[in-house]
């Protein structure tokens, strides 16, 4: 992720084509150690694509991925799967360990 941060950075400051050493200058700035592998692959991969098509094209695959409350707005209006959710739930949960108090039979340590 550092990498295409740094080719980023570097394409947004103005220059539209960043090579490695553009990429470790950025990387070296907080002082991480690059690596030529990885810095070749992202150069490779972005080479003549612009950044601002790449940009849309992400966000219309993020727009598609459900998120948070989608499934509970696609429910029918008898909300006859969120009931179902709900039993399950509660056939899940484990019955609560008995208190130690109950284990002690009424004679505490320090009474």
């Amino acid at each position: 992720m550092r990498y295409v941060a740094a080719y980023l950075l570097a394409a947004l400051s103005g220059n539209s084509n960043p090579s490695a050493a553009d990429l470790k200058k950025i990387i070296g700035s907080v002082g991480i150690d690059a690596e030529a592998d990885k810095i070749n692959k992202i150069i490779s991969e972005l080479k003549g694509k612009s950044i601002e098509e790449l940009i849309t094209q992400g966000q219309e695959k993020l727009a598609s991925v459900p998120s948070g409350g989608a499934v509970a707005a696609s429910a029918p209006a008898g909300g006859a799967p969120a009931e179902a959710a709900q039993e399950k739930k509660e056939e899940k949960k484990k019955p609560e360990p008995e208190s130690e108090s109950d284990d002690d039979m009424g004679f505490g340590l320090f009474d």
